[in-house]
């Protein structure tokens, strides 16, 4: 088994880089962008409250755990939200999105 959660990152440049991360962190994937000094402004805190980690996955959907209603809720609020929209605070790292591919809003 992998020891590491490989994640493409694509910014607000378009530009993609690839993070790995160990496989028994236990953040989210919020977390794991702020650590990694991306622009995410996450002002709640991670409490699906604000919808300022909003990401959008290219690839990879399946493998996340399915959408809460309060992150229904806050998704519903942002005008550029899509179909592939998630709050990134509410995305916990495992091993079985090793492969995720994102972009930051």
């Amino acid at each position: 088994m992998n020891e590491l959660i490989h994640i493409s990152v694509e910014n607000q440049a378009g530009e993609s880089h690839q993070l790995a991360i160990p496989t028994d962190i236990n953040l989210s994937l919020m977390e794991v962008l702020k650590a990694s000094e991306y622009d995410i402004l996450a002002t709640c805190g991670g409490m699906a409250l604000c919808a300022t980690c909003h990401i959008q996955v290219i690839d990879g959907a399946d493998q996340l755990a399915p959408l809460t209603e309060a992150e229904l809720d806050m998704l519903d609020t942002l005008p550029d939200a899509a179909d592939n929209s998630r709050l990134s605070c509410q995305i916990r790292m495992s091993p079985a999105l090793d492969g995720l591919k994102i972009r930051i809003f």
